[in-house]
């Protein structure tokens, strides 16, 4: 009992002792400090230990906002920066892209955090009129001769995730990120033929993303980025669709909108193993994404097209929708039209409706 007491006592002490060397402790106020029993002014004891008790009240606000978000945390309003204004330094909620890209110096968490990139939903019914029953492709090896016993109403389901691998390449900006989606359609109601998964695409990519600042017609950009995409369905002939791409990424924001151009160049392959040889004439060569949160509720709208004209000229829009259910969990609705809602769909055209929830939105 007198060794407790005279450990306590002497922890007590060297909280008490602020000299002005306290931004370089002495070793022995930090074990010291180990014998007090209250979380309170055992922790009290460290900070004073350590010199934290000494730092700006703006330096403890940025330490204690760049805690790593949850994969599904949705309120950017957790996750802060400090910026200066004027002769003070101010913490604000970090924007859309920031929320994602981690572009600004201060919004920088290190690598290899595990991080949202495209949403993460499950939808029981995703329907349409015209199912695409017997897949076809100019390559003979790529078209299925007789008609597959499809229903036009199955489940969807989406995961995507990414992670950053590299750091401020270059000074203080260029971050290296790599991610992966996997998109399922599923013949779940479909008894007759076992409940098959129709469509399964697989899609890793190296993304190398630089943070920017300069504006157009009001609109700040803010990212832009250079990146390597793989896409494919893993199945053998006459059903195997893939393709490569390197796609350039620019993106815009303005209070809670979010504008991204994606223009993508298509990796040439051999005409006789080419499983999709016109795809880009159909999956496009450009897309353009709307995003816009409003009282909790996120929009989104896609616009894809194959910048050609005359009989090549094709296209599709998406339309997304979410909002608060419970907790993380949030309704999700998507609304598609035209060509490509899969690989295996590329060049068909087709009108899709889905509902359900997601866990994970854009931003």
């Amino acid at each position: 009992m007198k060794r407790t007491t005279a450990i306590v006592s002497a922890g007590m002490l060297a909280c008490a002792m602020h000299t002005a060397h306290a931004q370089n402790p002495n070793p022995l106020d930090i074990r010291a400090c180990t014998g007090i029993e209250s979380d309170a002014q055992r922790l009290a004891c460290y900070d004073h230990a350590t010199g934290r008790d000494n730092l700006p009240a703006a330096q403890k606000r940025k330490d204690e906002s760049t805690e790593i978000p949850g994969i599904f945390a949705k309120d950017r309003s957790d996750h802060k920066i400090v910026v200066a204004s004027g002769n003070s330094e101010v913490s604000k909620p970090l924007s859309l892209l920031d929320s994602r890209w981690e572009l600004s110096p201060d919004s920088k968490l290190g690598t290899f955090n595990i991080r949202g990139y495209k949403p993460v939903y499950v939808m029981p019914v995703f329907a349409t009129s015209n199912q695409n029953d017997q897949p076809s492709s100019p390559n003979p090896d790529n078209n299925v001769t007789s008609p597959q016993q499809l229903q036009n109403v199955e489940a969807k389901f989406q995961l995507s995730l990414k992670t950053k691998v590299w750091q401020n390449i270059f000074g203080e900006n260029g971050d290296l990120w790599v991610g992966y989606t996997q998109s399922s359609r599923w013949q779940v109601y479909n008894s007759q033929i076992s409940r098959p998964f129709r469509e399964t695409n697989y899609e890793p990519e190296a993304m190398l993303m630089f943070n920017t600042d300069y504006s157009v017609l009001g609109w700040d950009g803010r990212l832009a980025g250079i990146g390597f995409n793989h896409q494919s369905n893993g199945r053998s002939n006459p059903l195997s669709r893939s393709w490569n791409r390197v796609i350039a990424n620019f993106g815009f924001e303005r209070d809670d909108w979010v504008v991204m151009f994606r223009p993508w160049w298509r990796v040439p392959e051999d005409s006789k193993t080419d499983d999709n040889p016109n795809i880009s004439d159909y999956m496009g060569r450009m897309d353009m994404q709307i995003i816009h949160e409003w009282n909790g509720q996120e929009f989104g709208l896609m616009l894809r097209h194959s910048l050609r004209g005359g009989s090549r000229s094709h296209g599709a829009g998406q339309f997304t929708w979410s909002f608060p259910l419970i907790g993380n969990l949030r309704g999700y609705t998507e609304l598609f039209k035209g060509y490509g809602e899969s690989l295996i769909d590329y060049n068909h055209n087709a009108t899709y409706l889905g509902v359900g929830v997601s866990l994970l939105d854009w931003y």
